[in-house]
């Protein structure tokens, strides 16, 4: 296991940072010493987690952003580069959730959510992995979901979005590794967070609900212990949650089960 200051004086650039896992990894991180750039769509929240955090505020730094504009991306990479002069380690937190069926999704939707939660991060790694390359050292993050490894009812395009996630950080994984990258995928699954309120609904508007196994999930400072845990000690994959993680395993020794439990989801 790596020392505890491993973070002390790092470059963590952290997008999803107004509210959820994102903000609490700003909190936590901040605690070890590290340097933050905080990203999100809205600017005020930004400034709210800023002045939340127990740290000389030079170090953190505010860079808005919107996901859904791919087009701007490359150049708020080089914003985040400029902040601190380096990136030592992405995580790429931010995202949309859905709640809808399949066939009640029209494909721009579909298209909006995969742009979201899998081109950004994809656009922001290509864009920081050069700078990592030529320091011989870079750690990029991707905060996937159990949905990640298996389908859910009303969450065919967030999985779509989370199993692309995976096959790209591993794939990034296995090409740096002698150039110093080192890739993580993490896989919460309930955590105590509003990200069923800001999910897609079949309309395209918020599904504005919080789900009752959201509302009694995983505490977001328990998840996020492990997210810091697992980065610190280069682990590739990372399960953050309850009993619902188990998923995850009896799928892989007992397939059809774990079909039959992904059925009673629905909106629990």
């Amino acid at each position: 296991m790596k020392n505890k200051n491993f973070y002390e004086g790092k470059v963590i650039w952290i997008t999803g940072a107004s509210s959820g896992i994102g903000e609490e990894l700003a909190r936590q991180l901040s605690g070890y010493g590290a340097r933050l750039i905080l990203s999100s769509r809205r600017q005020e929240e930004l400034e709210r987690v800023k002045a939340s955090l127990k740290t000389d505020p030079e170090n953190v730094c505010i860079l808005p952003l919107d996901l859904a504009q791919p087009a701007l991306l490359p150049d708020k990479a080089k914003e985040a580069e400029n902040a601190f002069g380096r990136i030592d380690i992405l995580i790429n937190n931010g995202g949309v959730s859905q709640r809808a069926f399949a066939l009640e999704t029209p494909v721009e939707i579909d298209r909006k959510i995969m742009e979201i939660n899998y081109f950004s991060g994809l656009i922001l790694a290509k864009a920081v992995l050069p700078g990592m390359i030529s320091r011989k050292y870079g750690h990029i993050v991707g905060i996937s979901s159990v949905t990640g490894k298996f389908g859910f009812p009303l969450r065919s395009a967030y999985a779509a979005s989370k199993h692309a996630m995976a096959g790209f950080y591993e794939s990034v994984g296995t090409e740096y590794y002698s150039q110093g990258i080192r890739t993580t995928v993490v896989y919460p699954g309930r955590i105590r967070t509003n990200i069923s309120l800001g999910a897609i609904g079949p309309d395209g508007k918020p599904y504005n609900k919080m789900d009752p196994g959201q509302e009694q999930g995983t505490p977001v400072d328990r998840c996020v212990r492990e997210i810091i845990n697992g980065i610190r000690n280069d682990k590739r994959e990372v399960f953050p949650g309850g009993k619902e993680v188990l998923l995850i395993h009896i799928k892989r020794f007992f397939p059809r089960l774990a079909f039959r439990l992904a059925r009673k989801v629905q909106r629990t």
